[in-house]
């Protein structure tokens, strides 16, 4: 498939026409990149279905993701609304990855929250409401995003709040004559691509589409570009509550997916479409506030790293629980790939291998720019809604006992030597899936704050740790057809 010329796109993209001429932009699409739209929000049903309505939506999907975060959903007329908010969609649980029901068992209700009904730009006559799964009337623990809830509401006991600021990297490719996967830009071939220029210039089509789709829905999109693998891009957006978070980043996917699509192109969030080159992370930016500031910083903190006492034990609970945390931030055997130790083609992976923080380094498993945490541990990969809650319970373990984190390492690690990480103590992540669910197993905190979730998801992934190793791969088939 040639790359797509977005003028000979049809109607529909008539925004995006525009932004190849040279003529002032129109003052709606200006309006959107000047001033962020506040998110909707309705007292009653009937407000919703009446703007609604005036937008020219006649579907609402209700939405929800199952163990694997995968967005699913059904589309319900806009008259319907009601419905979605008392008993809910109904979904036959078992045709669900992990949710725990079986053939003969109840049907999963996904009831929507009003607070979260948002337009989608990107397919007109739609709009989306965010659901939790519910059996008998009662939410069900099965489902992610009530189990992050959960998690929730032991830092509401506080009085605490999570903000976190989710990074995600993707891959913008397409399929060649003989079904390849390459990068959507031909021109993008430099050997490091960080911030190239032509790389995002050349993109700009996909890339103008998905911000403006995101900020035109309360997403306050504030950063775009060329990361350090042909193809590979980055979309900041402002960081929020860490419920309010997942929700918008299974937004932004079902959104870059679907535009891509349309475009004869594929967004991919896997971990590593491409061996030679850096792989697709998820940085999670963390920090917890009381509604007046930032408790995880103190600027008096010795090590000049601005964190608090708070801030160090939520940070020795990570680095405690990071081979569990391991299985679900980086939840498939492809994010193994990414978490390697050793160097890629460009001089460096991106990614952690060993258990550690330092300063401004990229080269450990947490990064601390002043004040707040960023764990690079997570890929696009992940289920955000249990990722999220793994983080809270490991972080409040840590401040249960007063976790110490040990010393800050600002070197950069892909140097060291084994030897040297072992005399220091720093401990390497899971090298596979297979090492990162024995991990989780055995780490009685993560699965019990998870728990029914927690058997589930070991179940899931043994099966797919079994089913990756008795594939034979072309690299066997070359190395070993007619090698001995």
């Amino acid at each position: 498939m040639d790359f797509v010329d977005p003028r000979t796109l049809p109607d529909r993209f008539y925004i995006l026409e525009l932004l190849m001429t040279a003529d002032p932009l129109p003052s709606t699409l200006a309006q959107v990149s000047a001033a962020l739209p506040q998110p909707l929000k309705f007292g009653t049903v009937d407000a919703a279905q009446a703007h609604l309505s005036l937008q020219g939506v006649g579907h609402v999907l209700a939405q929800f993701v199952d163990i694997h975060g995968v967005a699913k959903a059904k589309a319900v007329p806009v008259a319907h609304l009601q419905s979605i908010l008392t008993d809910g969609a109904g979904f036959a649980g078992f045709a669900i990855w992990g949710v725990g029901i079986e053939p003969h068992g109840p049907d999963f209700m996904a009831v929507g929250d009003l607070g979260t009904i948002s337009l989608m730009p990107w397919q007109p006559g739609f709009a989306r409401i965010v659901c939790e799964g519910h059996v008998h009337g009662a939410p069900w623990p099965f489902d992610s995003r009530v189990l992050l809830r959960r998690q929730i509401d032991r830092l509401t006991a506080h009085g605490w709040t999570l903000f976190t600021g989710l990074e995600p990297e993707f891959s913008l490719l397409r399929r060649n004559a003989q079904g390849q996967i390459e990068p959507c830009d031909p021109s993008d071939t430099l050997a490091k691509p960080c911030y190239d220029y032509k790389g995002l210039s050349r993109t700009r089509i996909f890339l103008e589409r998905l911000s403006i789709a995101l900020r035109s829905t309360g997403i306050d999109v504030y950063q775009i570009d060329h990361e350090d693998a042909n193809g590979q891009f980055e979309i900041n957006y402002t960081y929020t509550d860490c419920l309010t978070s997942c929700d918008h980043f299974i937004f932004f996917k079902m959104a870059a997916s679907e535009i891509a699509h349309e475009m004869g192109l594929v967004c991919s969030f896997m971990p590593k479409p491409f061996a030679n080159r850096p792989g697709n992370g998820m940085h999670m930016h963390l920090s917890i506030g009381d509604g007046e500031r930032n408790l995880f910083q103190d600027r008096s903190d010795p090590n000049g790293l601005e964190l608090s006492s708070l801030g160090y034990q939520f940070l020795g609970g990570l680095l405690a629980h990071a081979p569990a945390l391991a299985a679900l931030c980086a939840p498939t055997v492809n994010s193994y790939k990414r978490l390697v130790v050793g160097r890629s083609l460009t001089g460096a992976t991106w990614a952690p291998a060993y258990i550690s923080y330092g300063d401004n380094n990229r080269s450990t498993m947490v990064r601390i720019p002043k004040g707040r945490l960023e764990l690079r541990l997570p890929d696009g990969s992940c289920n955000p809604y249990l990722a999220t809650a793994a983080v809270i319970a490991a972080g409040l373990d840590g401040v249960a006992r007063k976790l110490d984190p040990g010393t800050p390492r600002n070197v950069n690690l892909y140097d060291w030597s084994e030897s040297q990480l072992a005399e220091a103590g720093i401990g390497k992540l899971p090298q596979n899936l297979d090492a990162a669910i024995d991990a989780l197993a055995a780490d009685a905190v993560i699965c019990e704050a998870l728990a029914p979730l927690t058997d589930e998801f070991i179940r899931l992934k043994r099966m797919e740790w079994i089913e990756y190793m008795r594939h034979v791969s072309e690299w066997e088939i070359k190395n070993y057809l007619e090698f001995f």
